[in-house]
């Protein structure tokens, strides 16, 4: 087979890798990128995008069950709902082949060359790949290295038979009766929580003192309270310690064995890079820790050699990398770039949603600024009472000297589309009477981040 020459090789098709590739077509160099599965990578294909298509599902058909339970506030009454997960799971398929098809197709709009296939490194500058016709050499210039991640499985728990990993939970074809989630952050309790509305008794253990230990408890209270709604069970303290049949064996907080039968037990106790198999150690790359340690620029230890997304490190997500990947794109091209983002802001897609960006108010403190904090809850704000989702607040986090924002954080449902405006707000350098001087549509529930400015300012109208 004949040798590709190129100047930039990106391995892997996931949203940094695709987007590092279109930006570079975009601005004229000569691209290939390799993908083993199918471009979009875990994000579009096993993650983010059908863990929110099954989400989505669920809350409606949550929805639906209520109002037949004769429960619906509005005077809507339905007949008892059905529900057929293989059709949902369908649906959910065709959502990720549309997008899939989407992202091959701006990669040839690009003049990106694509192969399919494994690779593995010979060199800094050399890979070869796994083809269905034979072996591929590429030759490039610069190489981008955008494998990201897998799920961490735990030795006790290997995946297989009951012991599935988020990846197969999102395609199950049937609704466990009862399923254990194994791990109570944002993957498990988002998966967790949508199969609690599909009807499976679900039973979440977390090792740590609290669910989603990485946010403030303050922020995790309405979660909590809306699983203990949902009928789910979850044991904060506990340990898994291995499986005998379909049953999971734990030790609880207090030292005790207990055994919790489960048709489906889902892992979710973290993500690794994926770095196996790629031929990594033919390079002399740093790293940190498991991870592959980059600069400012995301260039690695090796010269001609960048890393982005998950490979790289935290936080993993897709828009990271997405960012990452553009702006290799322009330096690869030329252009003077480096990473200098104030904030990236994360989303947990649970009911109610989470999202931060910044820094909490304990972030805040420990770095030593003195703060002011505004927060203004959704049970005052119009929009949320029509919508009958008054749970949660937005919170905002300013230097007290100069109200300059330092972080802003929001638990209540849809927040998740708040989430750019917190972003913006911090990357431009807001200052508290900013927000508040902002005028915002009426009745929205984008008026808390307003009337929380104007808490931490001492004059909120609304509460």
């Amino acid at each position: 087979m004949k040798e590709i020459v190129c100047k930039l090789l990106v391995i892997g098709a996931g949203p940094g890798g695709y987007i590092c590739a279109i930006r570079a077509g975009q601005l004229g160099i000569d691209t290939v990128i390799v993908e083993a599965v199918k471009a979009g990578g875990t994000c579009l294909n096993i993650g983010c995008i059908p863990s929110k298509a099954l989400i989505h599902a669920a809350e409606e058909f949550e929805k639906v069950s209520h109002m037949a339970a004769a429960k619906s506030p509005l005077g809507i009454s339905v007949e008892t709902p059905k529900l057929d997960l293989a059709k949902t799971i369908a649906w959910k398929d065709g959502i990720v082949g549309r997008l899939n098809s989407g992202v091959l197709g701006l990669l040839r709009k690009a003049r990106v060359k694509i192969v399919h296939g494994r690779a593995k490194f010979r060199d800094g500058k050399t890979v070869e790949v796994e083809t269905e016709t034979g072996t591929q050499v590429i030759r490039a210039e610069t190489i981008v290295i955008a494998t990201g991640s897998e799920p961490v499985e735990l030795p006790f728990l290997p995946f297989g038979g009951p012991v599935i990993s988020s990846t197969e939970a999102l395609s199950l074809k049937t609704v466990p009766q009862k399923l254990v989630v194994v791990g109570g952050g944002y993957i498990g309790l988002e998966l967790g929580t949508a199969f609690a509305k599909l009807g499976s008794k679900v039973t979440v253990v977390e090792a740590t003192s609290q669910i989603l230990p990485q946010y403030d408890a303050e922020l995790v209270k309405p979660v909590a309270k809306r699983l203990a709604d949902l009928g789910i069970r979850v044991l904060t303290g506990a340990k898994a310690k291995g499986l005998s049949g379909n049953t999971l064996l734990i030790e609880t907080a207090e030292g005790a064995e207990e055994q919790l039968a489960a048709d489906k037990i889902l892992v979710t106790v973290g993500r690794k890079p994926r770095t196996e198999g790629w031929g990594l150690d033919e390079l002399d790359l740093d790293r940190a820790g498991k991870f592959l340690r980059i600069d400012d620029r995301c260039r690695t230890s090796m010269r001609g050699v960048h890393a982005i997304g998950d490979i790289t490190g935290e936080p993993m997500l897709a828009h990271r990398a997405m960012a990452q990947g553009e702006m290799v794109a322009e330096i690869v091209a030329g252009k003077k770039r480096t990473w200098d983002k104030r904030c990236i802001p994360a989303v947990c897609f649970t009911d109610p949603e989470i999202v931060t960006a910044g820094l909490s108010p304990d972030e805040a403190r420990a770095q030593g600024y003195e703060i002011r904090v505004g927060q203004f809850p959704f049970s005052a704000n119009g929009r949320a009472m029509t919508m009958l989702s008054e749970d949660g607040f937005v919170r905002i986090v300013a230097r007290a000297d100069s109200n300059l924002v330092l972080g802003i954080q929001a638990v209540g449902s849809g927040v998740s589309e708040l989430s750019s405006a917190f972003a913006l707000a911090i990357e431009m350098g807001a200052r508290l009477e900013d927000i508040a001087a902002t005028i915002h549509a009426h009745p929205t529930r984008s008026e808390g981040f307003q009337e929380a400015a104007l808490k931490a300012l001492g004059h909120a109208l609304h509460i």
